[in-house]
């Protein structure tokens, strides 16, 4: 999907009276701490300091990475044809099983390739963040499916070890050496694509699994040709059924995260909160979220109380500086406010500017270690 299209963003700034910050799609972030991006950001500094940046996406070399994966698919497509027939000829699940397991690698790729031209549409009407999601979405319907195709592998390759047909050892030997070759040859191939895209990079791990799958198998056609122990074919069945079992597992629990809103794997919200809060002039951290619009691209939002005599628009752009240095996260939407003017007690004890804004604050506070 989006994977292929590579991202740059430039920097722009102004200063006005009064802002509102409003979080645009994040921009993608390969790591939990990769190298300082270059951001966008518009700054709005006077009484409240609102931040926001703008990525402006443009695909580079997008069509290189379709032919790429549309080559891998018509290769994939072919063999697992000739493989059910195979499978169908020689009696062996295993081919059978593994045909299954092509048969979602292909669904895979083709998914990406859809969701690839969706993430190209820019945002409009209701979806404010365009179809970046477009990738998850097909990510977690392949992940599904593969679970779904292990459980039934697992049934009957079960059922095939209690009471194992006669196995053509031979074709399935020759069938499985093929496979290894068309595998190796379409890994390659996505290899040379863009595999920072969910999409693109589980679909590169699917055929990965199914070259291993197809390695299980051939031993199985061996055995069976010198030993006639065909009950090695169902077990080289389950072998396919937990490589399915462990790449669905990856799918469905990394997409359920970014469904679920949940913080980049890696990043601990709470270290995040106290890094915040500890920089100079911050007297407090609440409203504190991070979370991701699609595999890579992370957002922040958080309301922060400068503290007494800090400029607020100032503070505001040395925390996306922190943000952008420590995480690489170069989109976010920062509320600051002055301190409470008092004793500076009002801090201290969660008390906002904005009553109607902190009338049911999100988690913990983070509060300066200076207060």
């Amino acid at each position: 999907m989006t994977g292929p299209a590579r991202h740059h963003f430039d920097r722009h700034g102004h200063e006005k009276g009064h802002g509102h910050g409003q979080a645009s799609p994040p921009a993608r972030t390969g790591t939990p701490h990769p190298k300082p991006a270059v951001r966008d950001a518009h700054a709005h500094g006077h009484g409240h300091g609102h931040g926001h940046g703008h990525g402006h996406g443009h695909a580079v070399s997008a069509d290189a990475d379709r032919r790429y994966l549309i080559a891998a698919l018509a290769l994939l497509l072919l063999f697992m044809v000739g493989e059910v027939i195979a499978g169908l000829v020689a009696r062996s699940l295993a081919l059978i099983s593994d045909a299954g397991h092509m048969l979602t690698d292909t669904a895979s790729i083709l998914f990406a390739l859809v969701a690839m031209r969706l993430a190209l549409r820019p945002p409009r009407g209701g979806f404010t963040y365009g179809l970046k999601r477009a990738e998850i979405l097909s990510a977690q319907l392949n992940g599904a499916t593969l679970l779904v195709l292990a459980g039934l592998f697992f049934y009957e390759a079960v059922r095939r070890l209690l009471a194992p047909p006669q196995v053509e050892g031979g074709l399935v030997l020759v069938t499985a050496l093929i496979g290894i070759a068309v595998n190796i040859a379409a890994t390659w191939l996505l290899s040379k694509a863009d595999r920072s895209s969910l999409n693109v990079e589980g679909a590169y791990q699917h055929i990965l699994n199914d070259l291993f799958a197809f390695i299980a198998t051939a031993v199985s056609g061996v055995v069976v040709m010198l030993t006639g122990f065909v009950r090695c074919d169902a077990i080289a069945t389950l072998i396919v059924a937990a490589l399915m079992l462990k790449a669905g597992y990856g799918l469905v629990r990394d997409t359920s995260r970014i469904f679920l809103q949940a913080a980049p794997s890696g990043l601990v919200p709470a270290e995040m909160g106290a890094r915040l809060a500890g920089q100079p002039g911050v007297a407090e951290v609440h409203d504190l979220h991070v979370w991701e619009l699609t595999s890579g691209y992370a957002s922040v939002s958080a309301h922060v109380f400068a503290g007494p005599g800090s400029d607020c628009g100032a503070l505001r752009r040395h925390l996306q500086e922190v943000l952008v240095t420590a995480y690489g996260i170069t989109h976010t939407t920062l509320q600051v406010d002055p301190v409470p003017l008092g004793d500076g007690a009002g801090a201290a004890a969660g008390t906002c500017v904005d009553v109607f804004h902190c009338a049911d604050p999100h988690g913990p506070h983070y509060r300066s270690p200076r207060n």
